[in-house]
C-alpha cells in the first residue's frame, strides 16, 4: 500500500501541467476595430505578432471589453491546384489541307478546363482551335477557344503544349492545329478538371540591392528570424524579355535553403505572340536564417535590372465574428499557453465577403507579471529531490549490509 501511494505521489509530481490563459499572463496586447459587425471579420498576422507569439501562434486570443473569449480560426491563405485527370484517346488524326486536325474523347471525367497534348516536335508556335462536339467527327461544333502552343528547346526558354479551356462537358473535342506539327508528331492527350486556389502573400525583411561578380548577380536580405519565410520574388523591370536564369539562396553558413529559375518570355512567331512569365523562387520550409545571400547566374548575358526582390510569406489570417462589438482586445506573449478549441474552428468556413479588421499598435502589456513558477516539483527541487534519493540508496546499502551480517554463521 505504501509503495503505491509512493508511485502516486510521484505521479502527481512529474506529471504535466495543463495551462489556463490569463491576462496578466500575456506580454503583449493589441487593439482590434472590426471592420463591419454582425458578419465575418479576420485580421492578418504581422511581424510584431510572430516576433512575440510562439512560433505556432498557439497562444494568441481574443478578447472582448467584458473579459470573455472571442472564438476564432487561424487560416492560411495557401493556393493549391487540385485536378482529376486522365488519358484521353485521340480519334481521326490526320492532315486537312496541311493543317492537323484530330478529336479527342472526354472519357468518364463529366467536367474539364485543361487539355495536355503529347507532342515529339521541338522549336516551334503553332495554333490549336478547339470546338466542343457532341460525336467523334461531327464537323463544326461550340467554339472554346484558340491557344497558343510552343517549344523554344534552342533558345533554352522551355514549352507549353496545355490548352486551358473554359468549363466545358462535351463528349468531344475538335483541335485543329495551324502549322507546324505534323500528324505523326501528336502521340497523345491527356484531359482534366484544375481547380486552383491562389495563395495570399505578405512581404517579409529587406534585400539589398545586387552586386555584380564575373557572371553572377549577388543580393543580401535580410529576414525577421520568428517569420516564416515560403518564397522569393523577382520584379524584374517591364522592359527585359526574353530571358531563364538559374537562382540560388543559402544561409550565412553556405547551406542551401532554395534553387530554382527565373523566366520571362515575350515573343513573336510567324504572327503568334508567347507570353509567359515565372518570377518566384520556392524556399525549402523551416528555414531560420536572418541574413540570405541570393545568387543569380547571369552565364553570358548581361545581369537583369530588378525593381525590387522580396522575401514573402504566406499569409496568415485569424478569422472572427465581432457580434455586436465595436473593439476587441487581442493578447499573445504566453509561451506556455497551449492551442485553444473552438467549435467555431471545427465549423469554419471562409466567408469570400469577410471584411478586415484594422489592427492596432502593437504594445507592452501594462498588466503584465508572469506566471508563477510552475515547474514541477522535481524541477524546482532538484537539489532536495536527490538528497532524498541518495538518502534512500544510503538507507536500502545499509539494510542490505546489515542483511548480509545477519546472515553469516
Amino acid at each position: 500500500m505504501k509503495a503505491l501511494s509512493a508511485i502516486l505521489l510521484i505521479g502527481f509530481v512529474l506529471a504535466p501541467q495543463e495551462f489556463q490563459p490569463s491576462l496578466s499572463y500575456f506580454t503583449n496586447r493589441r487593439t482590434v476595430t472590426p471592420g463591419a459587425a454582425g458578419r465575418q471579420n479576420y485580421i492578418v498576422i504581422d511581424e510584431d505578432i510572430w516576433n512575440h507569439a510562439r512560433r505556432d501562434l498557439a497562444d494568441i486570443r481574443f478578447y472582448d471589453l467584458r473579459g470573455m473569449q472571442v472564438p476564432y480560426s487561424l487560416i492560411e491563405q495557401r493556393g493549391g491546384i487540385f485536378s482529376e485527370e486522365q488519358p484521353a484517346k485521340v480519334l481521326n488524326l490526320g492532315a486537312i489541307k496541311g493543317h492537323t486536325e484530330f478529336d479527342v474523347a472526354a472519357g468518364e471525367i463529366a467536367e474539364y478546363d485543361h487539355i495536355r497534348l503529347q507532342l515529339s516536335a521541338k522549336d516551334f508556335v503553332t495554333t490549336a482551335s478547339v470546338e466542343g462536339t457532341n460525336a467523334a467527327g461531327q464537323g463544326r461544333g461550340t467554339k472554346l477557344g484558340s491557344f497558343t502552343l510552343y517549344d523554344f528547346s534552342r533558345e533554352n526558354l522551355g514549352s507549353n503544349s496545355v490548352l486551358k479551356l473554359p468549363p466545358s462537358s462535351f463528349p468531344y473535342l475538335h483541335v485543329r492545329l495551324s502549322s507546324g506539327i505534323r500528324p505523326e508528331q501528336v502521340k497523345g492527350a491527356t484531359i482534366y478538371n484544375v481547380q486552383e486556389k491562389q495563395s495570399a502573400w505578405t512581404d517579409v525583411g529587406l534585400c539589398h540591392p545586387g552586386e555584380q561578380k564575373e557572371h553572377s548577380t549577388i543580393l543580401i536580405c535580410d529576414i525577421p528570424s520568428r517569420v516564416p519565410l515560403e518564397r522569393i520574388l523577382f520584379r524584374v523591370a517591364p522592359r527585359q524579355t526574353n530571358f531563364r536564369r538559374n537562382v540560388s539562396v543559402t544561409d550565412e553558413h553556405g547551406g542551401q535553403v532554395a534553387s530554382g529559375g527565373i523566366t520571362r518570355i515575350r515573343m513573336n512567331r510567324g504572327g503568334t505572340m508567347v507570353t509567359s512569365e515565372e518570377l518566384a523562387v520556392k524556399v525549402i520550409p523551416g528555414q531560420d536564417s536572418d541574413r540570405l545571400t541570393v545568387t543569380i547566374d547571369n552565364g553570358d548575358d548581361p545581369a537583369l535590372t530588378f525593381d525590387s526582390v522580396q522575401p514573402q510569406s504566406i499569409e496568415r489570417r485569424l478569422y472572427f465574428e465581432p457580434q455586436s462589438e465595436t473593439a476587441l482586445n487581442l493578447y499573445y506573449g504566453d509561451q506556455k499557453l497551449a492551442a485553444p478549441v473552438y467549435d467555431y474552428a471545427k465549423f469554419f468556413k471562409a466567408d469570400p465577403a469577410a471584411v478586415k479588421a484594422r489592427l492596432g499598435t502593437g504594445t507592452h502589456n501594462a498588466a503584465y507579471h508572469g506566471r508563477p513558477d510552475d515547474r514541477p516539483w522535481s524541477e524546482r527541487h532538484r537539489s532536495l529531490l536527490w538528497t532524498a534519493m541518495l538518502l534512500a540508496v544510503a538507507v536500502l546499502a545499509g539494510l542490505a549490509i546489515r542483511g548480509l551480517k545477519t546472515a553469516s554463521p
